[in-house]
């Protein structure tokens, strides 16, 4: 009983310590973002950020509530840096600038050319193998799946 007690407390500590990153529980960003969600993603204002949002970022599924953190992030980082220190992460990232609609440029080149790599060695494992081999329909679910 008591072994189950202490992995319950160290369970919930490690809950509370992956919390999210210090830009995330900042206050400053936090209100931000609660302020900019009342004064922007209701209403008229919604209407009004809809019909100034790029189509791109609308077919991307940029939403309101995610434009609002995504400015309060650079308004968090700049008090960071305006008083001398780091900058820090929001959500697990380091922040940086929107191109498009990607947030991660690198990242999200990087995952396309992942994804045309799995692709492509799925290709040539089903012209290269025969489908009657035993684990042939196994591997192609698996590859498939893990490319997605």
């Amino acid at each position: 009983m008591a072994g189950r007690a202490a992995r319950l407390v160290l369970l919930a500590g490690a809950a509370a310590i992956a919390s999210g990153s210090q830009g995330d529980r900042e206050p400053v960003y936090r209100d931000c973002v609660l302020q900019c969600e009342e004064r922007n993603c209701s209403g008229g204002a919604l209407k009004h950020f809809r019909s100034r949002q790029p189509i791109y970022m609308s077919l991307a599924g940029w939403t309101c509530p995610d434009d609002c953190k995504y400015e309060c992030m650079w308004v968090t980082v700049g008090l960071y840096l305006q008083e001398g220190h780091k900058v820090p992460q929001f959500h697990g990232k380091w922040p940086f600038s929107r191109f498009l609609f990607f947030q991660e440029p690198a990242s999200a080149v990087a995952s396309f050319l992942n994804g045309l790599a799995s692709l492509v060695m799925l290709c040539r494992y089903r012209t290269s193998v025969p489908a009657s081999s035993p684990m042939y329909h196994t591997c192609v679910a698996f590859a498939w799946l893990s490319g997605r």
